[in-house]
């Protein structure tokens, strides 16, 4: 896994892919390029009129309309009944079959200053973007790993999944954020929200061995993606709230498209990555602290490592550099992390 000899470890011709956050941004991209190379797509999403033009873009762009199959699913994700019930209504779309791979794309920020955001706030963090994947990464795993004599098989599309049962892994994907490694003034509300996604990846990671060695139940890889920032119709959300301090300290942030971020994103997952960086500056900092988290394989893991070991180091630098530059903010502004007018 995780090196550039390996075959590709994410097929998806033939198989059947949920994303959550579909309709829009990186959900969208990823969507629409799985199509091209022949996946079944399912997308879901709170706004109908949304998923049902999403749906069409993506469709566009299928590898064959004869062969390949297409659904939207209009949920609030932050319910959990709302996720058991899209997972159930995948499952008997999809004939019997749970989806191959489900890739949590929903998510949203509130980027503000600690004491001036609503308490509301917190919860709602933590809602879309992590309780958000915790539900669906639920509802998906016991679809794919409760054993056949704890779950119906009465149905005769469940009865055809049985005997053609397809034994490749499947992949349970969440998505990140730069700040899951590194967070700074400003992002205080939404940063923990996507550390947490980052550490329910590690961890979920480590415990799908205990079923690697079932041989009626395919493996389950668990990836995290970490997308760079892209001009969608969120950023400009974001950017709505956000302080003239915040936006100074993200100067020299890299900008991606949303199918630039997917195709990366796509080509790490191919490649047998658990933890996919999609920018030069997002894998520096995610190498400084990866801990106890998945390397990517010998070759990827080495490189990794010694980019941690020059990393940690700079960001000594970095971390004091961006204190005195929030330090002197509040001296020559004021501490409303807005610029004074003149």
């Amino acid at each position: 896994m995780g090196s550039f000899l390996s075959k590709n470890e994410f097929p998806v011709d033939g198989r059947t892919v949920l994303i959550t956050g579909g309709s829009s941004g990186l959900g969208l991209g990823a969507a629409r390029q799985l199509a091209e190379k022949g996946a079944n797509v399912i997308i879901v999403g709170r706004n109908e009129s949304k998923l049902q033009k999403a749906l069409t873009h993506i469709k566009e762009g299928a590898q064959s309309l004869d062969t390949q199959r297409f659904f939207y699913s209009v949920a609030d994700v932050t319910k959990p009944l709302e996720c058991q019930r899209v997972v159930s209504e995948s499952k008997l779309w999809n004939h019997g079959a749970p989806p191959d791979v489900v890739w949590c794309c929903a998510g949203s920020a509130h980027p503000s200053l600690f004491i001036d955001t609503p308490l509301d706030q917190f919860q709602t963090m933590l809602d879309s973007n992590y309780l958000s994947c915790v539900y669906m990464a639920h509802a998906t795993l016991n679809q794919w790993l409760r054993p056949a004599s704890e779950s119906a098989q009465s149905t005769a599309g469940e009865t055809i999944e049985k005997k053609t049962r397809d034994l490749r892994p499947r992949h349970l994907i969440f998505t990140g954020s730069f700040v899951s490694f590194y967070s700074f003034a400003g992002f205080v509300p939404y940063s923990p929200s996507k550390a947490a996604v980052r550490a329910l990846g590690d961890a979920l990671s480590q415990e799908m061995n205990l079923y690697s060695s079932s041989s009626t139940h395919p493996a389950v890889r668990v990836h995290t993606v970490f997308p760079a920032t892209m001009p969608t119709s969120g950023l400009d959300d974001e950017n709505a709230v956000k302080t003239d301090l915040t936006k100074a300290l993200e100067e020299g942030d890299q900008i991606l498209s949303p199918e630039e971020c997917a195709r990366r994103a796509i080509a790490g997952l191919e490649s047998g990555q658990e933890l996919v960086p999609t920018s030069t500056i997002i894998r520096l900092v995610m190498a400084s602290v990866l801990g106890g988290s998945v390397r990517g394989g010998f070759w990827t893991g080495l490189v990794n490592t010694v980019l941690g070991w020059i990393t940690a180091v700079v960001m000594i630098f970095i971390r004091w550099d961006m204190d005195s530059k929030v330090a002197k903010w509040g001296r020559e502004h004021g501490f409303s992390g807005m610029k004074k007018k003149d």
